[in-house]
């Protein structure tokens, strides 16, 4: 991987699969787990020092985006990984902490998801929108605003079109892939 930090951290080394692509720029540190076709675009921070960041399968992390987790601060708070499923699309600039974000779900540009959320399948966080500590939102649900709130329910082709982004990184990867081999 052409121009990538990979930097080992407390003993652990990020883990990024084959199939998986990384653009110049990303800094991975620590325990960073990649799944099959994913992405992680330009210049993005996914920073596992004090806890794990998971990607599943198929997921994008789109240009500038920073992805963190929650630390341990003893008995009564233990700390909140980062664990986002499979076919999610997360767009350019925005920022996921110590979040579970459901397969098929989606955080929109420049989005502020911060710990303990939950997006469950098909929820959607609106660009711009910043989802304060502990909220959930439900599958299907669209919320925006800062602090975000519940706008309305997505329809099922609303979803489906949602889903249209991540299909579409999922075949842009490898072209980008190729470009950043032959460059």
């Amino acid at each position: 991987m052409k121009d990538v930090s990979i930097i080992p951290f407390n003993g652990k080394t990020p883990q990024i699969h084959e199939s998986a692509f990384v653009a110049p720029g990303c800094r991975l540190i620590g325990d960073v787990r990649i799944g099959a076709g994913s992405s992680i675009w330009y210049n993005c921070v996914l920073r596992a020092d004090v806890n794990y960041i998971e990607i599943g399968e198929r997921s994008n992390i789109q240009d500038g985006t920073v992805v963190h987790c929650d630390g341990d601060h003893g008995p009564e708070h233990p700390g909140i990984p980062t664990i986002i499923g499979d076919d999610v699309l997360i767009g350019h600039m925005a920022m996921i902490h110590g979040t579970k974000l459901y397969d098929k779900s989606f955080v929109g540009l420049g989005a502020i998801v911060m710990d303990g959320c939950e997006i469950e399948s098909g929820g959607m966080i609106a660009a711009g929108g910043m989802l304060t500590p502990g909220k959930i939102i439900k599958a299907g649900e669209m919320w925006g605003g800062r602090p975000a709130r519940k706008m309305r329910d997505l329809t099922e082709q609303q979803q489906a079109i949602n889903n249209l982004g991540t299909m579409h990184y999922a075949q842009l990867a490898p072209l980008h892939d190729e470009a950043v081999s032959a460059s």
